[in-house]
């Protein structure tokens, strides 16, 4: 029988628990492999982020599929969707919605009513984030974190679950806003859409140039998803895991003592201690997703990479160097010392 931490229910109930995530899973990456072919890690990360309740930044070239991979997921988990294309000209009242006044035609007298923006739902596309300005950017910032939203002085609660799913093209940088530091350190994951290869490329043209059209069926709901995150939370981590993960993210800030020199020459800013919870999350959503009851170092490091590649800030060495984030983290991971697992 499993063993999880805190456990304070009846065991049968929670292997009950434990068998309907894994049927879940199953089923939702079944229904999107329907209609999305390959990019099965990107798929992974999308999966863990849900399951932790955390956002993901998916970053891919025009023609990756990232647009109809968040749809899809979305259409796979029954819950309420709502896109926004970012354009240079939207306003943050285009995000979070907006009061107007309204007058009652038998009494003349005028009140004010909130008019609920698209961030009012489950799963939000913030599609091209990066071609809007800082101001409307950051309309998204108390949505991520808090998951409320105000709008003249007035608290309004998002809907549980909430997620924000953004995209952006890593060319055509003309023109485009990069994402402040404050949000993209909201962001559980940036996940890279690499290219697919030749047979994935054939299956695409096969799925996308004939009459055929797949159909995505729901087979989750709201409810199952919030119990998912409770229990990715109940997998136990030993304490020599947590405090590599400590130590891999305290060794991204250049100015720690025990930073390596390559950090030091590299990177101006580090990560946060934001970082290390995020990690440890998604590591315990791994774990659980691969059938395994407790976190090991190769959740921590499967993670790491996606979790810290945008929340370390690179220098002009690097770019001199052309020195990336990936390359330098996985210098680094190498280079920290695993943990002894009991």
């Amino acid at each position: 029988m499993v063993s999880f931490s805190g456990l304070d229910e009846d065991a049968a109930l929670l292997q009950q628990r434990i068998e309907r995530f894994h049927t879940v899973r199953g089923e939702i990456l079944r229904q999107v492999q329907e209609v999305i072919v390959g990019q099965q890690e990107v798929l992974e990360q999308i999966l863990i982020a849900l399951f932790v309740g955390g956002h993901c930044l998916l970053t891919g070239m025009p023609g990756t599929a990232k647009t109809l991979m968040v749809r899809t997921m979305a259409d796979a988990l029954n819950l309420e969707f709502r896109r926004i294309q970012f354009t240079p000209d939207l306003m943050p009242s285009d995000i979070t919605g907006t009061d107007i006044i309204e007058e009652d035609l038998a009494t003349g007298r005028r009140t004010w009513t909130f008019v609920e923006g698209p961030i009012f739902g489950n799963i939000l596309l913030a599609d091209e984030i990066n071609r809007t300005p800082p101001k409307t950017q950051s309309a998204l910032l108390e949505a991520m974190q808090e998951h409320t939203c105000t709008v003249r002085g007035h608290l309004y609660r998002l809907p549980a679950p909430f997620f924000v799913l953004a995209t952006q093209n890593p060319i055509e940088l003309e023109g485009t806003y990069p994402l402040p530091e404050a949000q993209l350190d909201r962001f559980l994951f940036n996940s890279i859409l690499g290219d697919l290869s030749a047979e994935d490329e054939l299956k695409v043209i096969d799925r996308t140039t004939t009459t055929s059209h797949a159909t995505v069926e729901a087979v989750t709901s709201a409810e199952d998803l919030l119990d998912f995150q409770q229990l990715v939370r109940m997998v136990p981590i030993g304490e020599t895991v947590s405090r590599y993960v400590v130590s891999l993210v305290r060794a991204t800030r250049p100015k720690n003592e025990r930073a390596p020199d390559f950090i030091k020459k590299y990177v101006n800013y580090g990560a946060s201690v934001r970082a290390a919870q995020f990690i440890v999350l998604a590591a315990k959503a791994r774990a659980l997703s691969n059938k395994r009851y407790h976190v090991t170092y190769d959740d921590v490091v499967a993670m790491a990479l996606p979790v810290l590649r945008h929340r370390i800030l690179l220098n002009f060495h690097a770019e001199s160097d052309r020195i990336d984030s990936d390359e330098l983290l996985r210098k680094l991971i190498a280079q920290v010392p695993q943990p002894r697992e009991n």
